[in-house]
């Protein structure tokens, strides 16, 4: 194993060390549950990442992974680990609020396929992370479940920072040892949002990869639009773990369809090509941040890959940051209820009257007529076949996630509203889901790998996109990363339960 075999140190070792060091007898399956437990009794009540649990049903459990490893027995490549999964997932006994009050009472009647696959590889699933209402915040907070906070809070930031969104509570308890994996979603970077700012992995796979039904509106059996499911962890094979237990067809498919993802083509540096892409000509993102990645950039080229600054796919990228804007917001729009779709239709109005501000056009997103929503998706759809030939050439593009690392938590208003500091001036929240829909709007892959710190000190994660399909190319780059650079770092305070 690369850690320690000690109960406190095993809670930060990777699922796939925790697994082996059950099946090799080194600790038991409950003795692991209750070392992460104790992680989750003095870490939890800071950091409120996890926010409801089934401890009886976990510890039931682990104490029969237990009786079937004593018989020679094994469940899966995840038998015996603890872990926790995004409160959307719907998981038999445990609420799947989405941070709405009005479901606080609601209970699902079955599991979701991905959590029905961790638990048949053996996962020992104790609990589930918070989120934003609606999923739709790149911070975390609801009227459920109150805000959760990031474990690289800087001791002179009052309030704390923003463990991302909207898989933020997942973030947090993966950096702060409390769960080892995580399944999380994401359609506008709510995987890799959270991972680059809580210093973890995250992989948002190609779209259509990990069936969505149990996610989100209880009982709601539409998938949308962009929207994934795909793992998050501390450790890049656990991003490939992850992937093969819950990639695969959904019910419908699975009479006819199978998934074969292809290896990645190269896997050293000396054979790899990366385009990078550090700054945007739609947002403005911090020099701190870039520095970071840039110099991350340099490092990799120091090792042998080949890196080329201008390379583009041939899309005009400020058309395409307007069409994922509008496919994503006419994708979470069908979830409006019938009033809130007519309050929408003053700010659409707006945006017909040249108005570009993000209230208008996200209205104008959820009101369009279908012709128009066609349009945009014939523009997506171009866009597709241009990143198809880009990654003829290139293996990845590495870019950024979000405009700047972690920043404090700001829970008053609207989310439209709000600002963030970047290079010292105050810029949009929203205008960060440029780095999201770069590769998102259009169903590609991307993986989050940590990439260092800050020159104040906040970690820093590297986008890696890859091909259609290619989901094992990016996890593979930033398997690299970790390999050759360093990667997960625990953060101070956090080292022992």
């Amino acid at each position: 194993m690369n850690d320690s075999s000690t109960q406190s140190d095993l809670t930060l070792a990777s699922a796939v060390d925790q697994a082996a060091a059950v099946a090799a007898g080194d600790i038991s399956a409950r003795e692991l549950l209750d070392a992460t437990l104790a992680r989750y009794e003095r870490f939890n009540p800071t950091l409120n990442a996890v926010i409801t649990t089934q401890l009886d049903v976990a510890k039931a459990r682990a104490a029969e992974a237990d009786e079937a490893t004593a018989k020679g027995e094994s469940w899966g490549p995840l038998h015996g680990v603890p872990m926790t999964i995004k409160e959307a997932w719907d998981w038999i006994g445990s609420p799947s609020t989405s941070g709405h009050e009005s479901r606080v009472d609601w209970r699902p009647e079955q599991n979701s396929i991905p959590i029905d696959r961790l638990l048949n590889a053996g996962a020992v699933i104790y609990g589930k992370t918070n989120l934003p209402v609606s999923m739709s915040d790149w911070q975390t907070f609801n009227p459920v479940y109150g805000t959760t906070t990031n474990p690289w809070n800087p001791n002179d930031v009052e309030g704390g920072l923003t463990p991302g969104g909207s898989s933020g509570g997942a973030a947090s308890a993966l950096a702060s040892g409390m769960t080892p994996l995580e399944l999380g979603s994401d359609i506008g970077a709510s995987i890799r949002n959270p991972a680059h700012y809580c210093g973890v992995f995250g992989h948002k796979p190609t779209f259509g990869l990990v069936p969505m039904e149990g996610h989100g509106n209880p009982g709601s059996v539409t998938a949308l639009d962009i929207g994934v499911g795909g793992p998050m962890a501390r450790y890049a094979d656990d991003l490939t773990l992850g992937l093969d237990t819950v990639a695969g067809p959904g019910h419908l498919d699975s009479t006819g369809w199978q998934l074969n993802l292809p290896a990645p083509r190269k896997t050293r540096p000396n054979q790899l090509k990366a385009a990078v892409m550090l700054e945007s000509p739609v947002i403005a993102t911090d020099s701190e941040l870039v520095n970071q990645l840039a110099a991350t950039a340099d490092k990799l080229g120091e090792l042998g890959v080949q890196i080329d600054y201008d390379a583009r796919p041939e899309v005009d990228i400020a058309r395409s940051h307007e069409t994922y804007i509008m496919l994503l917001r006419s994708a979470t729009g069908t979830e409006f209820t019938a009033d809130a779709f007519e309050q929408q239709l003053s700010h659409a109005d707006r945006y017909d009257q040249g108005e570009r501000d993000y209230r208008a056009v996200a209205a104008k997103a959820v009101t369009a007529r279908h012709w128009e929503w066609a349009k945009w998706h014939a523009q997506r759809e171009a866009d597709r076949l241009a990143w198809n030939d880009f990654f003829d050439t290139y293996d990845v593009l590495l870019c950024p996630t979000a405009a700047s690392a972690a920043y404090p938590h700001d829970l008053e208003g609207e989310r439209a509203d709000r600002t963030i500091t970047v290079n010292g001036k105050q810029e949009p929240t929203t205008d960060q889901l440029f780095w999201a829909g770069w590769s998102c709007g259009v169903y590609l892959p991307g993986t989050v790998a940590p990439a260092g710190f800050t020159a104040s000190g906040l970690p820093v994660g590297m986008q890696i996109v890859a091909g259609h399909l290619r989901d094992r190319e990016s996890i593979a780059f930033a398997a690299m990363m970790e390999r050759e650079l360093g990667g997960y770092v625990v953060p101070p305070g956090y080292e022992t339960a």
